[in-house]
């Protein structure tokens, strides 16, 4: 009985409010834009390239661990919360457990255990994710700049004429790189402002063609500061450095044309930093370049500022 002859428990509006907060989360994690087919990439987009299930794999094993922490902690909590309150009958101070040799080992050593199998999948993962084919099907150098990009097609075209490993305009590409390079690739070229805008889908930014089933690699180059190249489907993501040079390879095994920004703060107009993939088949990507070439957009654009000291002696140490 309570103090006012109620039989009513203190304890029911606290269960009520429990009840209510629980409630609350259950409407905020379900009422979102997601349907049950993205529930379980967890936030990411459908993958459309070879590499990014793994990709996808890691971020999903994360947040499983996260999450089995996360159900650890909270539970923790609240068993101490609710289970060893103060009594309302007894106000003397409960035993004081001042070491616990146990547990302290337990604490210490489980946060060791998972930080070190995380450290374990992403090493792994990273070095399949950035190994590089002698022979790549395609190579295409991505040069970032104030506030667009610029796309070289390193390719052998009918009506171009040159050679990328001797191109005045590539002499920011490391020589390791310019070894894949085909013979005799005069190039072509595409770049945008951020006034472009795709003229199929009216998205802004110049727009990246690329072939389906074609293993394509990407040679990263910046004329001014920091980027991020960044295509969202693909789930991979590398930063556009002046004077160090990156490089990473995807097989696009899904036509479509795809979002793609940069994903590093890169100034006031970093957020129009945008453009467009387009994922043909290699008939129609082959005739893109044609068209780039009646277009007269011939050789190659400057691929940004020359390597950096300290890159040039990593190139002669990996040479």
């Amino acid at each position: 009985m309570s103090p006012n002859g109620s039989d009513r428990s203190p304890r029911r509006p606290m269960r009520r409010k429990l009840l209510q907060a629980l409630t609350a989360g259950l409407v905020l994690a379900t009422a979102t834009g997601c349907t049950w087919e993205d529930f379980p990439r967890l936030g990411m987009p459908t993958p459309t390239t070879e590499e990014a299930p793994r990709i996808l794999s890691l971020w999903q094993g994360s947040w499983a661990a996260a999450l089995a922490v996360g159900v650890l902690v909270w539970g923790l909590i609240l068993w101490s919360a609710f289970f060893h309150r103060r009594s309302r009958t007894k106000v003397e101070i409960p035993p004081q457990t001042r070491y616990n040799m146990p547990i302290e080992a337990l604490y210490t050593v489980v946060p060791l255990i998972i930080v070190s199998v995380l450290f374990y999948f992403t090493a792994r993962d990273e070095s399949e994710l950035l190994k590089l084919e002698k022979k790549p099907d395609v190579t295409v150098n991505v040069v970032g700049f104030q506030w667009s990009w610029c796309f070289n097609y390193v390719e052998s075209v009918d009506g171009s004429s040159g050679d990328a490993r001797t191109a005045k305009e590539l002499d920011a590409v490391p020589d390791r790189y310019k070894e894949a390079f085909p013979a005799n690739a005069g190039g072509v070229h595409d770049c945008g402002i951020p006034s472009t805008r795709n003229p199929q889908t009216g998205n802004p930014g110049p727009t990246l063609w690329l072939p389906e089933g074609k293993r394509v690699r990407f040679v990263l180059t910046s004329r001014d500061v920091i980027h991020s190249f960044w295509v969202v489907p693909f789930l991979m993501k590398q930063d556009v450095i002046p004077g160090q040079t990156n490089a990473f390879e995807v097989t696009p095994n899904r036509e479509g044309t795809f979002k793609g920004k940069c994903a590093e703060l890169c100034g006031v107009d970093h957020s129009r930093m945008l453009f467009n993939v387009k994922v043909v088949s290699p008939e129609r990507y082959e005739q893109h370049l044609k068209d780039l070439v009646k277009k007269g957009q011939t050789g190659y654009v400057p691929a940004g500022i020359e390597q950096a000291g300290p890159e040039k002696n990593r190139e002669s140490n990996i040479l």
